[in-house]
C-alpha cells in the first residue's frame, strides 16, 4: 500500500481538478436554470412581453430568442462536441451583452438590467471553468469528452 504522503503533488492536483469540475457543474447548472427560467418567462408571462415591447423588439424576436435559449441550455448540459458548446456560449454572450445594451439605451435602471449582469457573471464563470477543464484531457467534463480532436487549422472547420 502506497501512502499519499509519497505523492503529495499528485493528490493536490487531483483534488484541485475535482473541485474545479464540481465548481463547473454547479455554476453551469445555475446558469442553465437562470437561462431556462428567462426563456420560459419570455414565452408565457405578459409582463415580459411588455418589457420586450418597451425595449423596441418585435414580438416574434421574443419567441425566437426563447427557443434559442432552450437549445443553448441543452447544448451546455449535453455531451456534445466542443465546437457546439462553444457556439452556445458565444450565443449567450451576445444575448446577455445585447440585453445590457438594450436596457441601458432606453434608460432602465439596475432593477431591469441587473439580472442580465448577474447572469453574465455566471456565464463568465461557467465558460472559464469549462475552458480550464477542456484543456486538461484527463479532467474534461463529460460533455467535452466527445471533442478531443481539435482541428489543425481554421481551414479544416
Amino acid at each position: 500500500m502506497e501512502s499519499t504522503l509519497q505523492k503529495p503533488a499528485f493528490t493536490a492536483t487531483n483534488s484541485s481538478a475535482k473541485v474545479q469540475l464540481i465548481g463547473y457543474w454547479i455554476v453551469t447548472a445555475l446558469l442553465c436554470l437562470q437561462l431556462s427560467f428567462t426563456a420560459y418567462a419570455q414565452l408565457s408571462l405578459p409582463q415580459v412581453a411588455e418589457a420586450f415591447t418597451h425595449l423596441g423588439f418585435p414580438a416574434y424576436f421574443r419567441v425566437e430568442l426563447s427557443w434559442a435559449k432552450f437549445l443553448g441550455v441543452v447544448l451546455l448540459l449535453a455531451p456534445v462536441p466542443a465546437r457546439l458548446k462553444e457556439w452556445a456560449y458565444a450565443g449567450f454572450a451576445i444575448t446577455l451583452g445585447s440585453a445590457l445594451i438594450a436596457h441601458v439605451s432606453v434608460g432602465d435602471g439596475p432593477e431591469a438590467w441587473g439580472w442580465a449582469a448577474g447572469t453574465g457573471v455566471l456565464w463568465v464563470l461557467s465558460y472559464v471553468l469549462w475552458r480550464r477543464q477542456a484543456s486538461v484531457p484527463s479532467q474534461r467534463p463529460a460533455s467535452a469528452l466527445g471533442a478531443s480532436r481539435q482541428p489543425a487549422s481554421p481551414l479544416s472547420w
